[in-house]
């Protein structure tokens, strides 16, 4: 099999991370946790991630600054060991099935792909998030683009396209990446047979003309990023990928149809959406929207 690094982001993690690094370590040769749990008001030391863990093939990485998403995995790429062919993205709150990154380096053995990702499960229903995605085993299909977490990465590719977008901090981290990767030439394919679930924030089901609808409801900082940074991808990728960036404007209509409609702070989430859009159009970044507390979590991969 590849010679596999896992790389883990973190901000203020809890009992989750402990299990997502063991999990981890079974598929993969080492793994590299990055800290971007900040240093606590009184000035002190942060808070071990990792405390009475210890095993030779995990480093964490520190500093006592909230880097964001993607700042964050840029570091964590940077203390790439010599010898790994790949690297496996990962969140802290990851649950990794048994099987799927051995399922992921089988895939990756095609020298013809460059990236690959498992299909992203609803954590707490087991749905899909794509409801008219082909549900057939097996099924190994070319995709713009996969999630951050359970993203597997062939080393050389990090070769082609220059790390993760760090203007974008948390959202859209990953479409970007993979945009990038697309235009560069390398193949990314998603395993339908390979499920991973993940949480996409607090959902809840609202009833709307008869119909059952779930909303993963996001704190306004939140909507001020996805908006801004889809944007901006909607704008750089339009001309030569047109069916994506309609496709995204299609999604960002409905996710302001769904803050009127469903979102209980529509007094400061909806100008973070206008904010958003707006700054979207000029490029420009409103440093309020920058979370620093613990509000954010670093996980939206």
């Amino acid at each position: 099999m590849l010679r596999i690094t896992a790389i883990v982001t973190a901000y203020h993690p809890d009992e989750l991370l402990r299990g997502v690094v063991e999990s981890a370590l079974g598929a993969c040769e080492s793994v590299i946790v990055v800290d971007n749990t900040p240093l606590p008001a009184d000035g002190g030391e942060p808070p071990d991630p990792l405390s009475g863990f210890a095993d030779p093939r995990v480093t964490v990485l520190g500093g006592g600054r909230n880097l964001g998403l993607a700042a964050g995995l840029n570091r964590g790429i940077a203390h790439l060991p010599e010898d790994a062919e790949a690297v496996l993205l990962l969140d802290q709150d990851s649950v990794i099935p048994d099987g799927m990154i051995e399922g992921l380096a089988k895939v990756l053995g095609d020298p013809g792909i460059g990236i690959v990702g498992p299909s992203p499960v609803d954590a707490d229903t087991g749905r899909t998030y794509e409801t008219m995605a082909d549900r057939r085993h097996e099924q190994v299909d070319d995709r713009d683009l996969v999630i951050t977490s359970g993203m597997l990465v062939r080393r050389s590719c990090l070769d082609r396209v220059p790390g993760f977008r760090e203007d974008f901090f948390v959202d859209y981290v990953d479409v970007d990446f993979c945009l990038r990767m697309r235009r560069a030439g390398v193949r990314i394919v998603r395993d339908l047979s390979l499920e991973m679930p993940h949480s996409i924030g607090e959902v809840r089901v609202h009833r709307f003309l008869g119909r059952e609808i779930r909303v993963g409801h996001q704190a306004a900082w939140r909507h001020y990023w996805n908006t801004r940074n889809g944007v901006v991808l909607i704008k750089e990728h339009v001309r030569h990928n047109p069916v994506w960036a309609l496709a995204n404007a299609l999604f960002l209509v409905r996710w302001f149809a769904y803050i009127v409609l469903f979102e209980p702070k529509r007094g400061t989430d909806v100008p973070a959406y206008l904010r958003g859009l707006r700054d979207g159009v000029t490029g420009h970044v409103a440093g309020a929207y920058i979370p620093s507390g613990a509000e954010y979590h670093g996980t939206a991969g």
